[in-house]
């Protein structure tokens, strides 16, 4: 599946994608309602349909788990946003990689306010940067207290961060990819031309929409 083409049936939903089958139940009865045409203030036929299709996927055990497959991969190729190690090094590089940081702290307490931690092998996977090219985002964003590290290791984010993400997005409200950074990245790219992602994973052109 292209990832142009992929549907977000959590974010449809508005839930996180560790919500029990009772929530999932639940937020749609509530969001069904809300947009069934039949309402007359809040009706809104696409977003009924959008609601029913999540609903129809997530409901069904089987169905969910085959999507969860797609969905997980989906969910790290749209937060790599280096095409090659080079690409990280330098003042827009390390612009790119604080506000990469931010940006997926935020869209974890989103979702996930009960568990809003990440950790830096985390930052490794979903950014697609080595450890040893985070170090020094991960430091300067906590010495600006724009994240805090836990005893454990992790790191979540503070009202701080919160504040400078939006300052320095023009964004408000719900995060969930990268385009946000499209500004950040896009003189890194330029100045580092070309490059592929991990072998690992399919290539995609992150910036494409």
């Amino acid at each position: 599946m292209r990832r142009d083409d992929f549907i977000d049936h959590y974010e449809v939903l508005q839930i996180s994608p560790n919500a029990q089958s009772e929530t999932i139940q639940r937020v749609y009865r509530m969001l069904a309602q809300m947009y069934h045409p039949d309402n007359m203030e809040t009706g809104d036929i696409e977003a009924f349909k959008s609601v029913l299709d999540a609903y129809r996927v997530l409901n069904e055990p089987e169905q969910r788990a085959a999507y969860d497959v797609e969905h997980r991969l989906n969910a790290g190729l749209r937060w790599k946003i280096f095409d090659q190690s080079e690409s990280v090094q330098g003042i827009q590089g390390e612009k790119a990689k604080q506000l990469g940081v931010l940006s997926l702290l935020y869209n974890k307490r989103l979702h996930e306010p009960h568990n809003p931690v990440l950790s830096i092998i985390d930052f490794e996977q979903l950014l697609g940067c080595p450890r040893e090219h985070l170090e020094l985002s991960l430091w300067y964003l906590r010495e600006s207290g724009r994240i805090q590290r836990s005893d454990n290791g992790r790191y979540a984010l503070t009202y701080k961060g919160m504040e400078f993400l939006e300052e320095n997005t023009g964004r408000r409200g719900t995060s969930t990819d990268l385009k946000l950074l499209h500004a950040a990245t896009q003189a890194s790219d330029d100045h580092q031309h070309g490059g592929s992602l991990d072998s690992s994973q399919p290539q995609h052109t992150i910036f494409s929409r």
